[in-house]
This record gives structure tokens, sequence and C-alpha cells, in this order.
């Protein structure tokens, strides 16, 4: 039985780790924290889980919360800007694309807690303590395999960051979120939830999305600030209840037609808000131990986007998959460093979609982008696409780069919707 070391308790490390163990591999995990303090800890993120990704949980058998959790079954876009002749800040653009399979939201403090405990139950090894280099050296030639996928830390320094394929050198946007109860229904659509991405053009963005949390069914309020904007004041906040009235005071001011719905809302518990920045970056997915001894990159810890386009689990969730296949199709063959570029190669082939339209949409919006946003307001097919390509990124490099070619396909939508006129 071959052994495997993964260190990482996120979505990729856990849905790896059960996915060798229900393949039969000896595997050991090492997390930072136990399960009861990651559920009584603070929020470590956004996530909100496409269609493809869902089913590589349902795989697994591993959607322990699916019939809880709220069913998104929809992703809208607002876009803010100032009619002329008109006082504040308006909606420029506003609609919803229907998705083929509905998304979910799990927080990570109910999701990994649980997984870690199925992992254990099932005779999976877990050693709950924080790894260093040092110990990773020691601990490497006892396994056939070591995987970090710790997106954070003293480990991420062993992934050398790739600059052809890392643009960016510093944080691209300010991240602040709340999770809370009490936010009304969108009016647009009171009978179903959708996740919805309001853009503030110049400034930044902000999610609203459903997700399932340790008291029950809440909302996430995500604001994305472009670093030195209007949007960039959460650095000196002090405590959850003060993060939470900047969070309002820049939705009635930004984003009025959702501060109408949110003016009852209340924190989730006293873990319910985070902000922070990183900067977004592709890495050598090969580490080096200091004996030499190579380790595979996982995840967020070697190709690591800004949340701007919601693709954090899904990315993980992806990449998870991905190695699982080619760790079972490896056989006995050693896991050496050819093998383990390979591998991440292969899901490279899958996540250099998200990264390439994850930095396009950091950057200021093109105008055939405006314009192809605009249109998906009068024309509901382009409205779909854009929605299902949160699921499937690669159907992007079909329309949206490209002026002529979105110019081209929302000409032929708008003739389809003609001829059925």
């Amino acid at each position: 039985m071959r052994r495997i070391l993964i260190v990482g308790a996120g979505q990729s490390g856990l849905q790896l780790a059960l996915g060798l163990q229900a393949k039969g591999y000896d595997v050991t995990v090492v997390s930072n924290r136990a399960p009861e303090e990651i559920r009584a800890g603070r929020v470590m993120s956004t996530q909100i889980m496409f269609r493809t990704a869902l089913h590589y949980e349902r795989e697994l058998g591993l959607n322990f919360w699916e019939s809880l959790a709220p069913p998104a079954l929809g992703l809208g876009v607002s876009v803010a800007g100032n009619v002329p002749g008109m006082p504040g800040i308006r909606r420029l653009v506003d609609w919803v694309g229907r998705l083929d399979g509905y998304a979910q939201s799990v927080d990570q403090r109910v999701k990994m807690p649980g997984w870690l405990e199925t992992f254990a139950e099932r005779g999976g090894r877990l050693v709950v303590h924080g790894v260093t280099v040092s110990d990773l050296d020691f601990l490497a030639p006892r396994y056939d395999l070591v995987l970090v996928a710790a997106g954070k830390g003293e480990l991420v320094s062993l992934f050398a960051r790739d600059p052809a394929r890392s643009p960016y050198t510093t944080p691209q946007r300010s991240l602040a979120l709340a999770y809370v109860h009490g936010l009304g229904p969108r009016p647009e659509h009171p009978e179903y939830d959708a996740v919805r991405c309001n853009l503030v053009p110049g400034a930044g963005e902000l999610w609203v999305i459903p997700t399932l949390t340790t008291s029950g069914r809440a909302d996430i309020l995500f604001w994305e600030g472009v670093p030195g904007g209007p949007l960039d004041v959460f650095q000196d906040v002090e405590g959850p209840g003060e993060h939470l009235t900047r969070t309002l005071e820049l939705l009635e001011w930004f984003a009025p037609w959702e501060y109408g719905r949110a003016t009852a809302v209340e924190l989730t518990d006293a873990g319910a808000t985070l902000a922070g920045r990183y900067t977004p970056a592709v890495r050598d997915p090969v580490g080096r131990l200091p004996s030499g001894s190579p380790v595979l990159g996982v995840a967020d810890a070697v190709v690591v986007n800004d949340p701007l386009t919601g693709q954090g689990s899904n990315s993980a969730a992806k990449c998870a998959a991905s190695y699982l296949a080619s760790i079972v199709e490896r056989g006995e063959e050693p896991f050496d460093a050819e093998w383990m570029r390979g591998a991440f190669e292969r899901y490279w082939a899958t996540a250099r979609h998200v990264t390439r339209w994850t930095n396009a949409m950091l950057a200021p919006t093109a105008g055939h982008v405006r314009s192809l946003l605009g249109a998906a307001g009068g024309l509901q097919p382009v409205a779909d696409r854009f929605a299902n390509g949160f699921d499937d990124p690669s159907d992007f490099e079909d329309y949206f780069f490209d002026a002529a070619k979105a110019e081209a396909y929302v000409t032929q939508v708008a003739a389809a919707a003609a001829t059925r006129g």
C-alpha cells in the first residue's frame, strides 16, 4: 500500500485525501488545527461552488450538506454608474443568467471539520501540527509522495513564482467579507436565490453569496476594493461590529439596490468577518526540500487567483480531482519530479483558463467587455452563457477576450432572437 502525506486540510487537501483513502492508499493528513478549533474559529474565505466542482464532491460521496445549503439557481451581474442629470449611483446594467446546474456555498468552518472527522473515522491518520520546512524534510523519506496543499505560511516558499505565468507582483484587490443573517430577497427574483456580482468601475466589486454557515442559512457580503480606492477602507477596522458598519456604508453609497435589502442584517457570529489581500501568482509546482526530496504543490499552493471570479474552491476541487486521477494512473511507478510536473500540467490545462480570465477581470474593463455585459441585459442567451462560464471558464476563450469575436457572438444571438420574435 503506497503511503501519501498531505499537508493542508482545505478543499483540495481533504478532497484528495478522502479520494485516495477510498482507493486504498495509506494517507496521512497534517492540519494546523483540530476540527473543533476550525468550527469555533473565524471564517476563512468566501466560496461558491459551481456544477463541475459539486459533481466531484458527489462522486466521492462528500456532499454531506447539499440538502441544507441554499441552491443558487442563477448568477446576476450589475454595473454601477452615474446617469447624467440624476443624483447618486445607479444600475446601468442588471441581469441574471440561469445556471445549468445550481451552485452552492458551505462555510469552510462547517465543511472542513466534517471532512476531517470523516477521514479519521474511515481510518485515516490525522496529525494536528503546524508543519515547517524542516519538519517536512524529516517526514518526507517515510512516504512515497508528499503533497503541500497549504496555500499560506512557510511551506509556500518551497514553490518559486513563475514570472511567465504571473503578471502581477502586488495585490490587485483589498478583500473584506462578512457573513450575515437577515438579508432580504432580491425583488427582481424573490422566488429563488442567485449569486450576485456588482461591478463598480474603477473602485472594485461587491459579491453577495447565499451560503450555509455554522448557524444555518446566511449570506456573504464580500467587497473587493482597488488598493487605495474608495472601497479600500478596512485596514484599521476595530472589531466585527465596525467591519459590518463599514460594509453597510459602502453598500448604501456604491450599491444602494443591495443596501435596500440589508438594513436589518446582523453578523452570524463573532468570527464572521475577515479582511486582507494577497498577490495572484502561479508557482513552480515542484518544491525541493533541503535534503533534495521533491514535493508537489496543490491548488492554492501553486496557482492562486484573486477571488474576483469566485473560482477558489472550484479550482481546488478540480485540482484535487485531476491529481487523484494522475496518482491512481501512476500505479507502482515512482512519484518523481518529472511525474509531478506532468501531473501539474494536466491540471494547468484547465487552470490556465481561470487564471487568464481572472487576470483580465482585474484589469480595467475593456470596451468590448462592457458592451458584452450590456448586451446580456437584453439577450438572455448571452446572460446564461456568461453565468455558466463561472463553471467552465474555458468557454470564455471563444468570445470574451477578443473584441471581434465578442461582437460577432452578440450579433449572432441578436439575429436569432429577431428571427424567433
